[in-house]
């Protein structure tokens, strides 16, 4: 099995080698992120607890998906449901062109 070097696959400056930085894209929109995987994770984590109290004066339930967001970048699970709605997303605005 080989080993491949994920330091440059997801933009982190270990070796001193500056990738680009990580992104997620939204409606054509590059959205930064963080560059460390646990600033990342963190970021998405909040976000999702935090919008659970949505009906807060000061919170949005626009939290919950901004973070589940954030987490497809590096959680699989996440990153696959989210494929899956785009698709039928997709899907269902050409069904009704």
């Amino acid at each position: 099995m080989q080993e491949t070097d994920t330091s440059t696959r997801h933009g982190d400056s270990r070796r001193g080698h500056k990738g680009p930085r990580p992104h997620v894209s939204l409606a054509g929109r590059r959205m930064p992120l963080p560059r460390s995987r646990i600033a990342r994770m963190v970021s998405g984590g909040l976000l999702v607890v935090l919008g659970l109290f949505g009906f807060l004066p000061v919170l949005g339930f626009w939290m919950i998906p901004a973070g589940l967001l954030i987490l497809s970048y590096d959680m699989a699970t996440v990153r696959r449901l989210r494929r899956r709605l785009e698709v039928w997303w997709h899907r269902r605005r050409e069904k009704r062109r």
